[in-house]
């Protein structure tokens, strides 16, 4: 009898052993199946180096009143964050290799892009690319771009982009002077992005120091954001103000604006300064206002990208309450970033686009 009960536990435990690990094969080959289907996920592998990490935003303190919220409305919120690190050897993030080479952001964007030389002129705000793109030999206009790149491009993201452009506009831009943490800044573009602000400026950090530590929390923005970086505050107020921006430094003084007096439907260069020290007495100088966020608790500071983002989330309602909506693009305007969106796609793109030249040449060719 004692023999019969040892053999009965037996065949239970090794039949819950055997339920367990069918379980497991079958929860992994689900899993694979799942993440199998996105291909920009190429680091998803069988590696013993391979794990899930969760995406968490980093919590700062800032040195002045200004405020921000990061909208998350990404495709990819919904798949949790993969890295794969050969061990001893962390993965760089595209935002920290952005930020020490401004070749890598000079390539982000496709289309001509306009001289700052050329000023506004007649026009009475900034647009910064030209209906032309260069492809193999050839120029090719915004038209004949989305002619040979849309075919190559599932339906639903095209509609992604055409919502994307509806609701860009240039009319507000974002600076980012001084800051350290690669957090921050990664968090600024996707406030950015999320809230329709398609031009972004970073003005270096203090030589003296480097970006603190990378925490992957941009989810992308920089790749579909017009970014340029500038090594001084002179240099990139300059500019601005020839593209016709006021500029808008948050500070706390004297003589500071509430954000919610302001009309935003002016076009504004929102700045946001240093994690500790804020805006710089340079930056401060040169601005034409300064301006807060009202704070009603104890504290009297904002962490810098929520500043930021507050910031810019303001100036989207305010404007949709002046004009009725928040983009502005003209139609000639919409159809250039589309193409422009289109060549960011993925790397054929311009390949796509250079073939399309060819065949053109050719086709002209022949009717010689």
């Amino acid at each position: 009898m004692s023999a019969c009960k040892t053999l009965v536990r037996s065949s239970i435990s090794f039949f819950q052993f055997q339920t367990r690990s069918s379980y497991r094969r079958s929860f992994y080959f689900h899993i694979s199946s799942n993440f199998s289907s996105f291909r920009p996920l190429p680091l998803l592998s069988l590696n013993p180096a391979f794990r899930i990490e969760p995406c968490r935003d980093p919590s700062r303190r800032y040195g002045s009143t200004q405020g921000a919220i990061s909208l998350e409305t990404s495709e990819e919120m919904a798949v949790p964050r993969v890295a794969a690190e050969s061990p001893g050897e962390k993965s760089k993030d595209t935002v920290e290799e952005l930020l020490y080479n401004k070749d890598d952001v000079s390539k982000l964007m496709k289309m001509e892009r306009r001289p700052d030389t050329e000023g506004l002129g007649h026009q009475e705000r900034w647009f910064p690319y030209l209906d032309k793109v260069k492809a193999g030999s050839m120029y090719l206009s915004s038209s004949e771009i989305l002619e040979a790149v849309t075919p190559y491009i599932m339906d639903s993201r095209k509609e992604r982009f055409r919502h994307a452009v509806k609701n860009r506009t240039y009319s507000v831009c974002l600076v980012v002077e001084g800051l350290s943490d690669f957090g921050n800044v990664s968090a600024t573009f996707r406030s950015a992005d999320a809230l329709g602000i398609q031009s972004v400026h970073v003005v270096a950090c203090d030589s003296s120091k480097r970006y603190r530590e990378n925490r992957h929390v941009s989810m992308g923005a920089e790749k579909w954001l017009d970014i340029e970086l500038w090594d001084s505050v002179h240099e990139c107020f300059k500019v601005l103000k020839s593209r016709g921006y006021r500029i808008a430094t948050t500070h706390l003084g004297m003589d500071t604006v509430s954000v919610y007096d302001m009309d935003w439907s002016c076009p504004t260069a929102i700045v946001v300064g240093n994690e500790l020290r804020g805006i710089s007495d340079e930056a401060l100088g040169s601005s034409d206002l300064h301006c807060s966020i009202p704070m009603k608790g104890m504290v009297d500071s904002f962490n810098v990208s929520v500043a930021a983002g507050l910031l810019m989330h303001h100036a989207v309602c305010d404007r949709t309450s002046r004009l009725g909506c928040h983009g502005d693009l003209t139609s000639e305007e919409s159809r250039i970033l589309l193409a422009e969106f289109s060549l960011r796609h993925n790397d054929n793109a311009i390949r796509i686009a250079q073939e399309y030249a060819e065949r053109k040449i050719a086709e002209l060719k022949s009717k010689l």
